[in-house]
Formats: C-alpha cells, sequence, structure tokens
C-alpha cells in the first residue's frame, strides 16, 4: 500500500509501506528516505547520532528486513498521528527538541528573494544584526 509521510518538515509522497495494528513498517531504503534514520548493528542512527534498542523491544521496532517508524518515533518521543482513510501518517518533532528550539533564542533557517531575485538565507548572516522587512499584499 502507498502511504504518504510527513515527518517533521518533510512531506514523502507514495511510500511503499505496511500500516498494521503495530505501526507503520517501512523498508530500509524508504526509512532512510522518509526519516534520515538507519538501522545498524548499534541501534538506529541518523548522522552521528545513535539509538539503542532495547532487548525487549527489538521485535516491536524491526522485522525481516522492514522497520516500524511510528514505534521508532516513540522510543525518541515524537508524537504520532495516523489518517488510515487517507494513507497518511504524520510524525512530529519530540517535545524536548521543540522546548530547545523556542528556549534558544536562534531564529530558524530559511532562504527569500531579494528583489533581483538573489536568494538570501539567514544563516548567512549569523552573528550579524538583521534588519528584515516584510509585507504582504492583501
Amino acid at each position: 500500500m502507498t502511504i504518504d509521510i510527513i515527518y517533521g518538515e518533510g512531506v514523502t509522497k507514495g511510500v511503499d509501506a505496511a500500516a498494521k495494528s503495530t505501526g507503520l513498517w517501512l523498508t530500509a531504503g524508504d526509512l532512510k528516505r522518509v526519516s534520515g534514520w538507519e538501522f545498524k548493528p548499534q541501534g538506529f542512527c541518523k548522522g552521528d547520532v545513535c539509538v539503542p534498542i532495547p532487548d525487549a523491544r527489538k521485535n516491536e521496532l524491526a522485522d525481516g528486513g522492514r522497520y516500524n517508524l511510528a514505534a521508532l518515533a516513540n522510543l525518541l518521543g515524537q508524537p504520532v498521528v495516523a489518517d488510515q482513510e487517507h494513507h497518511a501518517w504524520c510524525i512530529g518533532e519530540a517535545a524536548d527538541e521543540r522546548k530547545r528550539m523556542l528556549t534558544s533564542l536562534d531564529a530558524p533557517d530559511f532562504s527569500l528573494p531579494d528583489l533581483d531575485g538573489k536568494m538570501h538565507s539567514l544563516s548567512d548572516y549569523r552573528g550579524k544584526k538583521v534588519f528584515l522587512v516584510s509585507w504582504a499584499s492583501w
């Protein structure tokens, strides 16, 4: 069955996944494509961060080359919402990460074009004072 998955701010459409009562089961390739996580001997890893899997939960998270993204999100403290009728799943940011971002006073990075169409990213000006002007025509 093909499912649309929203993971954080990314949207992946038409993922070949098995939605069961036990969770959302993806292949290794789709797990990495959708979430950035991959299964390794030390656990689930994303970049330099690895999360070991408790022995008691191995069957809940991995089974025959498929991996339960919903159970992984639960392990990481991420909220999961599923719309079975429309074959859509959404996995949000963990509460700890949201709290850290809100209390850090760091603005999220974004890019916008100037009047000449040249793109500018907020991260290009990190450490500098920035005056941002915006308006709407409505």
